[in-house]
């Protein structure tokens, strides 16, 4: 009972309560790992892979600085659960859900895991995830791992999909197993889950979170991103995440661009006379009908909030056409150069030594193939040849100056609007911002999002304009409890 009183709290309520003495980290840890119990029990959505061993010890050290020295700032005893693509200096492994990397234990910890951890977080676990962040195969399901076995959505466990491949991190907020997780994205990894498990997530410019000790896909599309419950808690978390890492170039191009914190100042009222725009094709056209109700009664809260919606506006370039080559090319260098910095005992430190090890153990590893891992070791891996050039150069112009930025400046816009994880794709090829927050439920009960999507660094307005349509609606709703519930009358 103790564990259920927390598990639906923000992590705002929680620093709150543990400055007034009410409860302890040591016990919002201990209540969270009841509750990885329940998640991981038979009835439960298998969102966890595993758990620190020294999360209560670090929890009840944090405990004990606070009263000595005061809490280090709002992430102060909070948990935190982080994909398993994420590296952690400690007794946990990063495997990115692979069997073949089930022994890894990564030297250090990554850039975002020691900004967590200076913050005062206690890192929890490592979430389930679709295997090598689904660049493995071109038909595995979401939330699918050879190393933990199927995530399931909370909402409607075996009916409605747990998004990918960060799914086990938004499956771990949304059941109460952490206020907070991180989670990663080449293109839509952050905001499908989270759309699909009613919980939030921001999905950064990438350059504003270091990809320094994360399992690679892309050097232009990777980055790393907050899962929560509020729009609040995870614009806390994204000032904990944020900043400049030697080792990650890409997070120069934040100087002078990223707030004090993306947190403080946060306004209800920031919707009052701000542009957005619809993208109705060919993203909203395409959905079901249930998911275009709850769609349009977003629209029709965020009129009633104050904002102009410009309804449709069309982005040129949305039909690309689009396709895998970019990321085909990069991979194998990317996973390349992780691979080979870690434990010569691993049975696979290179691409070719992955597929050969899959080969060799068909039953568990290739259950459903490994096309991708096939496309990708056929490239030369040196980004010399033409196709990936070009292909590099006509992505970034199509999704930037003649998709997103013109969309934004011809309709004078704030921000583009998006059903779920729709336009992630144009969004990552840009390696723009989006932000998704819960919109509604289904008649079935199914989570939708409703995502705004802006310009390079403009995580401040988007968050704000998010909070605002956050505060306006109240539409998230937990899903139902796994646990039987005691007869009335009995204790």
């Amino acid at each position: 009972m103790f564990g259920e009183m927390w598990e639906q709290a923000s992590a705002v309520d929680l620093a709150a309560a543990m400055g007034r003495g009410e409860v302890t980290a040591a016990e919002l840890t201990l209540a969270a790992l009841e509750r990885v119990a329940v998640d991981q029990g038979e009835s439960g959505a298998n969102s966890m892979l595993e758990v620190n061993p020294d999360a209560v010890a670090a929890a009840e050290a944090l405990d004990r600085e606070r009263q000595v020295r005061g809490a280090r700032g709002p992430l102060h005893g909070i948990p935190v659960v982080l994909k398993d693509n994420i590296d952690t200096g400690d007794r946990m492994h990063t495997s990115a859900g692979s069997l073949a990397l089930a022994d890894s234990y990564a030297a250090h910890d990554a850039f975002l895991v020691r900004r967590l951890r200076q913050a005062g977080a206690v890192v929890l676990g490592k979430a389930n995830m679709t295997e090598w962040a689904n660049f493995i195969s071109d038909h595995m399901p979401s939330g699918y791992s050879s190393r933990g076995g199927q995530v399931r959505n909370p909402y409607g466990p075996g009916r409605f999909d747990p998004g990918g491949s960060s799914s086990g991190s938004a499956v771990a907020v949304a059941t109460g197993v952490a206020p907070l997780a991180v989670g990663t994205e080449t293109s839509g990894s952050i905001l499908s889950p989270a759309s699909q498990n009613g919980v939030v997530g921001i999905k950064p410019t990438v350059g504003l979170v270091s990809r320094s000790g994360v399992v690679p896909i892309s050097f232009t599309q990777d980055t790393a991103g907050p899962m929560a419950r509020t729009v609040r808690d995870a614009a806390l978390l994204l000032d904990a995440l944020a900043g400049v890492d030697e080792e990650d170039p890409a997070t120069g191009a934040q100087v002078g661009r990223v707030p004090a914190s993306y947190a403080e100042g946060l306004d209800p009222g920031a919707l009052r006379g701000a542009r957005l725009g619809v993208a109705r094709s060919p993203y909203v056209d395409r959905l079901d009908e249930g998911r275009r109700r709850v769609f349009e009664a977003a629209l029709e809260a965020l009129r009633a909030a104050g904002a102009t919606v410009v309804d449709p506006v069309a982005i040129a370039t949305a039909d690309g056409p689009w396709d895998f080559t970019l990321l085909v090319y990069e991979f194998k260098p990317a996973l390349n150069a992780y691979l080979a910095g870690l434990s010569p005992r691993l049975p696979a430190r290179s691409l070719a030594e992955l597929i050969a090890y899959n080969e060799a153990h068909p039953e568990t590893m290739l259950r459903y193939g490994q096309a991708l891992f096939l496309r990708a070791e056929a490239t030369s891996g040196r980004l010399t040849d033409p196709e990936y050039v070009e292909t590099r150069l006509r992505y970034r112009r199509w999704a930037r100056e003649e998709g997103i930025d013109r969309t934004l400046a011809d309709h004078a816009l704030d921000a583009i609007l998006f059903p779920n994880n729709r336009g992630a794709g144009i969004a990552a090829a840009a390696g723009y911002p989006s932000i998704t927050v819960p919109a509604g439920l289904t008649e079935e009960g199914e989570p939708v999002g409703l995502t705004f999507t802006g310009t390079a660094f403009s995580e401040a307005r988007l968050i704000a304009l998010a909070y605002a349509f956050e505060q306006a609606t109240h539409l998230r709703r937990p899903p139902p409890d796994p646990r039987p519930r005691p007869l009335s009358g009995t204790v």
